[in-house]
């Protein structure tokens, strides 16, 4: 079980409200966002009657650039820095609605020259965006930023005794990869704080991502590395978003060949198979014998998220929580998907209190 002390959650507070998509594109038409500055609010609101650690804010003197750049391409973190400003400047009405791609670069060589990338915003906006469900705004940078630093507090307060921190991040981040964006993520917050660890010392991490979508972002970043091994549990690619990444025979690559498990299910899962899969993740993860655990934490699991396709029911989330502490590690968790907004803060709590009942 787990020791150690107290849980505790790095807040963004308000920040993360700077992101607030108007509008997405999904199966052919321009629908109102299902990730909105209220899921996080939801968790705020939930915590406040049922504290379950010290609520804090990320300190100002942390090396944010250095923690990026760790993760992230710097040509793409430019591209975000500035993102907003040359929308505006390809068309002044631009300021009142969201950037969103509308061309893409194909794979291969005959089909996309890395060496001459296009001047033109439009044009880079798709280089660097894998979907048009991802809208970008004035204030997606700082948003996304302070989620970071988020995570990296929580990182760093794992280095300093805490039993588990969690990352109360928005917008999420296991769909961003070292030089795109996508499912609703800019800054891979998990990825961050694996690095950020890895930074002072940690030798072996391992990443559980329990998220309805697949972490591809995430599985790209250390496709080739056996120091982070990443274990995933979503829904099937072959009928759910991302779509082109995530198959159960994708097991890392060069050095990190054997240090990627996918555990797709089909969609209509219901929680006995999908715990049993997660007892199969732990195991393996157990197995492997890290030093720390990053728990990318989406609850689009839920019975009644819009856009996801399993059955968990609110109660389920506290076994969920003793699940994984029962492997006695330091352990941090990032906020990731979760659309039924109302039931997203119960959820989470419900994660959390049962995390913290196992002692």
């Amino acid at each position: 079980h787990v020791r150690s002390r107290r849980q505790r959650q790095m807040c963004i507070r308000d920040s993360h409200q700077l992101h607030r998509g108007q509008q997405e594109m999904f199966r052919g038409q321009l629908v109102d966002c299902h990730e909105v500055p209220q899921r996080l609010d939801h968790v705020i609101h939930e915590l406040a009657k049922r504290p379950v650690g010290e609520m804090l804010k990320p300190p100002s003197h942390l090396d944010l650039d250095a923690a990026l750049l760790r993760v992230h391409t710097s040509d793409y973190l430019s591209f975000l820095s500035t993102a907003w400003t040359e929308w505006v400047q390809l068309n002044p009405d631009n300021a009142n609605r969201d950037a969103l791609p509308s061309v893409w670069p194909l794979p291969g060589r005959h089909a996309f020259r890395m060496d001459k990338p296009p001047l033109n915003f439009a044009a880079k906006l798709g280089q660097y965006a894998f979907d048009a469900g991802t809208p970008l705004m004035s204030g997606t940078w700082a948003a996304a930023r302070e989620g970071a630093a988020c995570a990296v507090a929580a990182a760093q307060a794992l280095m300093d005794g805490e039993r588990a921190t969690v990352a109360l991040t928005r917008p999420p981040g296991h769909h961003a990869g070292a030089a795109y964006m996508g499912g609703y993520c800019f800054l891979n917050n998990a990825a961050i704080a694996a690095e950020h660890l890895k930074a002072q010392g940690i030798e072996r991490i391992a990443i559980l991502d329990i998220d309805y979508h697949h972490g591809n972002g995430t599985q790209a970043i250390f496709d080739e590395r056996r120091d982070v091994y990443t274990v995933s549990i979503h829904g099937d690619p072959l009928t759910e978003y991302p779509f082109f990444l995530g198959h159960a025979d994708e097991r890392g690559s060069k050095e990190g060949e054997g240090y990627n498990l996918n555990l797709p299910l089909p969609r209509g899962t219901g929680f006995e198979d999908w715990y049993a899969n997660l007892n199969l993740a732990l195991q393996v993860v157990s197995d492997y014998a890290p030093q720390a655990l990053i728990v990318p934490l989406g609850l689009d699991t839920y019975e009644g998220d819009p856009i996801s396709g399993f059955k968990l029911k609110s109660e389920n989330y506290v076994t969920v929580g003793l699940a994984l502490a029962s492997l006695g590690l330091p352990t941090l968790l990032t906020l990731e998907g979760g659309y039924a907004v109302a039931e997203f803060g119960v959820n989470t709590v419900n994660v959390l209190e049962g995390f913290q009942s196992c002692r």
